[in-house]
């Protein structure tokens, strides 16, 4: 019933039942829309709220990008070098032998005028390679540890040659020098050679200064050809280049 203010007559209003029904039904799809709507809203303010992070991240990202573009290319250039460091030593040195004894062959006549080393012991003092190598590791320089002799890297079935005179004390194989020789040159001195792809002496064998007792190779723990040469005095590593002169 509404009351009109005045003094005028009232008037009655029906609803009915099921009006009332759609009004209640009206009012709950309306909240429920505005319930919708103000869900959808908090939503999007918190993926907004995300929008700054995603983009320092996606820096991060471009910068992390350029670096591995820039290590790409610094791989690139240390393949290159390794490439022309593996041709410069991958082939066995055209040159003539000099300062190399070679044991003569049985059908060698006696009259022959090759320079022949005397017989007996003699310090280690000759470069133990007919060529000059590439050194690239010293001693006393290992990542992992003291390094007990000198890593020269030449051409695979290079000449290796006794450093001194003496006799061979051990050769043989293991799984760190590989293929290896020790010479015994007197006086506390001795000398190792390591990672040979043969050895041509024998245990208890004399040799000569300068006489061929092994051929370079990559046996034992290597990552190339190279020769490991150690100096020992009293068993003790000492370095090779204060003995021996490198060749220029």
């Amino acid at each position: 019933m509404i009351v009109p203010e005045g003094g005028r007559e009232s008037r009655s209003i029906h609803l009915s039942y099921r009006l009332l029904r759609g009004l209640a039904a009206g009012s709950a799809a309306v909240a429920l829309a505005l319930t919708v709507m103000a869900g959808s809203w908090w939503y999007l303010a918190a993926r907004a709220a995300r929008v700054p992070a995603l983009e320092r991240e996606v820096a991060v990202m471009s910068r992390d990008r350029e670096r591995v573009e820039a290590l790409v290319q610094r791989l690139e250039a240390v393949e290159g070098q390794y490439v022309r460091i593996r041709d410069l030593f991958g082939r066995a040195p055209t040159d003539p032998l000099s300062e190399v004894w070679l044991p003569p062959t049985s059908d060698r006549r006696s009259g022959t005028n090759e320079a022949r080393p005397e017989h007996g012991p003699t310090l280690p003092s000759v470069w133990p390679l007919t060529e000059r190598g590439f050194v690239t590791r010293g001693l006393h320089e290992g990542l992992q540890g003291e390094h007990p002799g000198l890593d020269v890297a030449v051409a695979t079935d290079s000449y290796i040659r006794a450093s001194g005179g003496g006799t061979v004390v051990d050769v043989g194989e293991d799984a760190v020098y590989g293929r290896f020789v020790v010479i015994d040159h007197g006086e506390g001195y001795a000398t190792l050679y390591g990672h040979a792809s043969a050895t041509l002496v024998s245990l208890g064998q004399p040799v000569r200064e300068r006489q061929v007792i092994a051929l370079s190779g990559s046996t034992g723990r290597s990552t190339g050809p190279h020769l490991h040469f150690e100096v020992l005095v009293e068993g003790e590593p000492v370095d090779p280049l204060t003995v021996v002169e490198q060749p220029t």
